[in-house]
């Protein structure tokens, strides 16, 4: 029996999930190490529900830092289907304000010294990527952010970077001139991962602050991008209870069955231990 269906992660600002209730927490052990912290398993909006704090409670974890197999394996484990990842970001369009969430269908990676694949260890997986966000899951959150009345913009493309400093401004020109919306340091691993495992990804990019591209910039302070950080918690908090109370009970997209056609590896040639590490992402497809 599945402890959860639905997996929530809260970025900066949001280390926990109001309104949960039957709450118990379990932590995991996963074949990838531990993950950033207890999973907070609960009842939201009829729906059973598990809660990761990405960075850990009292944000204890560096973006680089984070086991992102872990994470998205621990999910899996408790029988999670789709993945709502909410994530503080810098805008780099001026029409993408603080207190905008944006609902990225595009990454594009800068980072250098992540693992981003739970393959290896004598078996090879090319998974198709070129549509990284599930678009089910893209349209309930949009909806979702109407119904509460928050500004949420479908599209665009979330530029992560290796962090933890902030972009020069030198980066921050560049990433405009390519088109970039937003900017964050955590949620393309989580996306590659998340789609290995099968399981439906989303990100809700919540602008704090515009990038130090902007004008205004060296006028913003810590203050103020602390209270912006708590205001699009709580909306985020909304949200997140609205696009639960929506989502479908069934998945139509095709994001169950990812890894069908990716696995190149002869079966016969995959060692023993790879396959009982990797038994909940292959199992279904290799004996």
């Amino acid at each position: 029996m599945a402890q959860a269906e639905i997996g929530i992660i809260g970025g900066s600002g949001l280390y926990s999930m109001p309104g949960l209730g039957k709450v118990k927490e379990i932590r995991l052990k996963t074949p990838f190490g531990a993950p950033s912290d207890a999973y907070v398993c609960g009842v939201l909006e009829g729906r059973k529900v598990a809660f990761l704090a990405r960075h850990g409670r009292g944000h204890r974890i560096l973006p680089s830092e984070l086991n992102f197999r872990a994470n998205i394996h621990g999910f899996k484990q408790l029988g999670v289907e789709r993945i709502v990842s909410i994530s503080a970001v810098g805008s780099l369009k001026e029409e993408h304000k603080p207190l905008d969430f944006v609902i990225p269908d595009q990454f594009f990676d800068r980072t250098r010294h992540r693992i981003d694949t739970f393959f290896g260890s004598g078996i090879v997986a090319h998974i198709a990527f070129a549509e990284p966000v599930c678009g089910e899951l893209s349209g309930v959150v949009e909806t979702a952010c109407r119904q509460v009345g928050v500004v949420g913009k479908r599209g665009g493309t979330y530029l992560c970077m290796e962090g933890p400093q902030f972009s020069t401004k030198a980066e921050s020109h560049v990433y405009r001139s390519l088109g970039m919306d937003v900017i964050g340091m955590t949620n393309l691993q989580e996306a590659k991962l998340a789609r290995e495992a099968e399981l439906c990804y989303v990100t809700i990019a919540m602008v704090t602050d515009y990038d130090c591209w902007h004008p205004q910039h060296d006028s913003v302070t810590v203050d103020q991008v602390v209270a912006v950080l708590l205001k699009n918690a709580e909306n985020a908090t909304k949200v997140v209870r609205a696009t639960v109370a929506a989502m479908p009970r069934t998945r139509a997209c095709k994001c169950g069955s990812a890894v069908a056609h990716a696995i190149l590896t002869d079966p016969k040639k995959i060692p023993a231990a790879t396959k009982k590490k990797l038994k909940l992402i292959i199992g279904k497809y290799v004996k």
